[in-house]
């Protein structure tokens, strides 16, 4: 049977009626991986031993897992030589509540190392491509998971985000991407890189498999400090939802300004139409702290990834490259300097300036107060409309290695979810159509819309993001070239 066409939630329900075993779904995707996967590279590690790991008689469905969340006993490694051999001792929470509730990980998808990038090409072990074309990155630090998916290499992936690295793949790669309100899961034992920014996620084919996702893995966990007190379920009566008539939707006009790609805005307006048609109100709404948000990111940002690499010194985690040194401070410079790739020092390089005595009020602070004007515009915003739609990136995916080399072109490309990000607001990214890329190819490529909600308004989300799925057929475009 053809696996891959079925949802999550179908796997799962086939495995628990007995209409096949979990050993036939898991194998079925092993065996996809090993045709496909030397292409894509989408893969670190895979669990080809699974059978000897189960510890509950549960009925199983494979996720595919980002190299960032620890598992057990089994290679951990951010993409970085840093943690090259790294086996941690426990599982992340996230991890430990999937396997509880039929999930059992095709292991490790790669990732750029430590997150700490935007398009693939700063992983220490492979370059992952856009399954829809194979000269085009898939995508932000999320990609691999991504394109695991969007391949049918897997039916959904665990990912985090920290300011767009699920939204961007999932958006040039072609499959629904889900991030929560910061607070509602657990970041224990997940590899941190912006503490106040980092938020575990999935990525899926369809909206529903996204809330079924979110039903397991948001609650209380009391080793992290950070996550609620109490559990939010979706109520199943959202999927009986049929137009969107109680609905005002607001269109920030700062996300359509000059450097949106014309064949992006087309698609973009053409979904705004099919809200219309859905008896949604549309209504224009202004961020005006937008344009301050990139700036004010990569200030708090690098701060942070600079405080959470501070213990990776080449020793604990790896092996020294010194046989005699003078001082630990050698020891750990040269350490540091042989097993970290140019992003992950250009970020502790900012911190080390932006942190600074002389400079800390006049950078951090500043950034910390822009935040909350930037969360005071999305206040003021909701109280006018109930949801935002916009764009996901201001173009579709571009070539590999085609801003490798300038990396302030490449943080522009984020200026749609940064400032949500910033907000710690729940957002769902879902199909509306292919578009041109802008260069002589003429590619035709995905584009996403992206609806945020309110804090804490993950059931609204999901409704309005099922509804525009049901009414439309762009969930089902898939790339050629991945038939069994």
């Amino acid at each position: 049977m053809s696996y891959k066409d079925l949802s999550l939630e179908q796997l799962i329900d086939y495995i628990k009626s007995g209409k096949t075993s979990k050993e036939e779904v898991f194998n079925y995707f092993l065996k996809r991986i090993e045709k496909y996967d030397w292409k894509l590279k989408s893969y670190n590690f895979i669990n080809k031993n699974w059978l000897s790991k189960l510890e509950w008689d549960l009925y199983w469905a494979p996720i595919a897992i980002k190299d960032i969340f620890c598992e057990k006993w089994i290679v951990t490694t951010c993409a970085s030589n840093m943690l090259r051999d790294f086996k941690p001792p426990y599982n992340a929470t996230v991890i430990e509540r999937l396997n509880k509730a039929w999930m059992s990980s095709l292991w490790k998808v790669n990732m750029d190392e430590f997150a700490m990038w935007s398009t693939s090409e700063s992983s220490v072990l492979n370059t992952t491509i856009n399954p829809w074309w194979i000269n085009r990155i898939p995508g932000w630090s999320s990609w691999w998971s991504a394109a695991a998916v969007a391949a049918w290499l897997a039916p959904a992936a665990l990912w985090t985000d920290t300011w767009g690295s699920i939204r961007q793949p999932a958006s040039m790669c072609g499959i629904v991407w889900f991030k929560p309100s910061y607070w509602r899961n657990s970041r224990y034992w997940v590899m941190a890189m912006a503490s106040s920014l980092d938020c575990p996620w999935t990525l899926t084919k369809t909206v529903k498999d996204s809330a079924l996702l979110y039903d397991i893995m948001n609650w209380e966990d009391e080793k992290e400090n950070t996550s609620l007190s109490w559990k939010d379920l979706i109520n199943p009566k959202i999927w009986n939802t049929k137009d969107l008539k109680w609905l005002k939707i607001g269109v920030p006009k700062e996300y359509f300004e000059e450097w949106l790609d014309i064949w992006v805005r087309a698609r973009i307006e053409e979904a705004i139409e099919k809200m219309k048609e859905l008896w949604a109100e549309i209504k224009e709404v202004s961020l005006p702290m937008t344009k301050y948000a990139i700036a004010t990111y990569y200030i708090i940002m690098p701060a942070e990834v600079s405080t959470n690499l501070s213990r990776y010194d080449g020793i604990r985690f790896w092996h020294n490259s010194l046989e005699s040194y003078w001082s630990t401070d050698e020891l750990f410079m040269n350490n540091r300097e042989e097993w970290f790739w140019n992003e992950a020092k250009r970020r502790i390089v900012l911190w080390s300036y932006i942190l600074s005595a002389w400079y800390y009020d006049a950078y951090f602070k500043k950034a910390t107060q822009i935040r909350t004007l930037i969360i005071e515009d999305f206040n003021k915003a909701f109280s006018e409309v109930d949801a935002i739609i916009s764009p996901v990136a201001p173009s579709v995916a571009w070539k590999i290695w085609e801003k490798i080399n300038d990396p302030v072109k490449m943080y522009l490309s984020d200026a749609y979810t940064i400032p949500a990000s910033l907000a710690w607001l729940p957002w769902i990214s879902i199909p509306c159509w292919l578009a041109e890329s802008n260069d002589l190819e003429k590619e035709l490529l995905p584009v996403w819309l992206q609806i945020l909600t309110p804090r804490l308004e993950e059931e609204k989300l999901f409704e309005i993001a099922y509804v525009y799925e049901q009414a439309t057929n762009f969930g089902k475009l898939k790339p050629n070239g991945y038939e069994d």
